[in-house]
């Protein structure tokens, strides 16, 4: 039987989730436990379960805007859709999910000044057949949820969902988004390359020391020190940190893409308060210029049928205009950090007609009967 999570080890994570895994000394003052006791309970919970310390970008501070793409594969066509999709270099997330359609979620950090390309690149995925359709909806950034504790029963050691009491709460919820989830009114680029190549890093390892991403760049860990601190913090270029875990199990929960559409701005800020604790939610996003918000729903496979049915409740009350969803396959999914690679002389390298040159490339090569159709 695999291990499961105590309520003292979700409270660690919410608290490395919170305050950030760089200082193990600062997190457990914040929790109140001594520190090599808080180590040594990390390094057993690493030693069991799979756990990921990265960093939250706040993209719009590097001129990056947030798309969201869904795509619904031609049949037959599903694993290269994944693959066309790679060909633009500016992809950080790309999962293959089914359910409502099948085929795939992405998000993308386009540079602000190439959105046009951007979805000409994805209509071009649909003219070669490879889509039947895509959809893209240009969001803020991503605020993470770092809930654990709540629902979580200490004397049992077992999760409560509390659909009921939730729903009742959210007409009086705050009315005021994160900053994150408010509409930016520009894009502007407050990093450098060292500020990129930093943040790269620490996408992949949240806990990387100064001194190696020095020797990475041949500069000293005081200059990396330097621009974390100055750059990065105190302009708000790093927006949180993030532990990704799984909670409910691997093989007993799902995660899901949900879109949530109102017909208001104080429907939708009042619904979105109410999940920034919960502990089914990864990631909120809202979409530019609508009342929709994203979210990244990580649900335990018994009560995905109680959340719908207590979001048709909302919509029976006409809180809840709509919402639309995608089930992810964690099996077949890739990652990949922000595209330092890119960023030049304080702006970015948004190559589009490589982009269309490779996806052409890729289709000739592995399915040249799309060319004869």
């Amino acid at each position: 039987m695999p291990p499961k999570f105590e309520y003292s080890d979700l409270r660690i994570l919410e608290g490395l989730g919170k305050y950030g895994p760089r200082n193990v000394t600062e997190v457990a003052r914040k929790l109140d436990m001594p520190a090599e006791t808080l180590r040594k309970r990390l390094k057993h919970l690493t030693s069991q379960f799979f756990l990921r310390f990265h960093v939250n970008i706040y993209h719009t501070y590097l001129g990056l805007k947030k798309a969201l793409v869904f795509a619904e594969a031609a049949p037959g066509y599903e694993d290269l859709l994944f693959n066309c999709l790679r060909q633009n270099d500016f992809w950080i997330s790309l999962v293959r999910c089914y359910g409502m359609f099948e085929g795939c979620v992405g998000v993308f950090t386009v540079p602000n000044d190439h959105c046009v390309e951007f979805e000409q690149f994805l209509e071009e995925v649909v003219k070669l057949g490879v889509a039947r359709k895509s959809q893209v909806f240009w969001c803020t950034c991503f605020h993470a949820v770092h809930s654990r504790c709540k629902w979580f029963d200490r004397k049992s050691q077992t999760w409560n969902f509390r659909w009921d009491e939730w729903i009742k709460k959210i007409p009086a919820e705050d009315t005021e988004l994160p900053y994150t989830l408010v509409d930016p009114k520009d894009f502007p680029i407050k990093g450098d390359y060292i500020d990129v190549f930093i943040l790269k890093e620490l996408e992949k390892d949240a806990t990387t020391s100064f001194t190696d991403i020095a020797k990475m760049l041949g500069v000293s860990p005081q200059l990396i020190g330097y621009h974390y601190r100055n750059h990065l913090i105190r302009r708000g270029i790093l927006e949180s940190f993030e532990v990704s875990d799984f909670r409910f199990g691997t093989t007993t929960s799902n995660f899901f893409c949900f879109l949530f559409k109102f017909d208001s701005a104080e429907k939708l800020t009042k619904f979105t308060s109410s999940l920034l604790n919960k502990p089914f939610v990864r990631t909120l996003g809202k979409v530019l210029g609508q009342n929709a918000l994203y979210g990244y729903i990580y649900l335990p496979k018994p009560e995905f049928r109680r959340f719908i049915d207590h979001l048709s409740k909302l919509i029976r009350t006409e809180f809840l205009q709509s919402y639309s969803y995608a089930i992810q396959d964690l099996q077949k999914s890739s990652r990949q950090t922000i595209s330092y690679e890119y960023f030049r002389r304080g702006t970015w390298i948004y190559d589009h007609k490589k982009h269309i040159h490779n996806l052409h490339d890729l289709i000739k090569q592995t399915a040249p009967e799309l060319y004869a159709n």
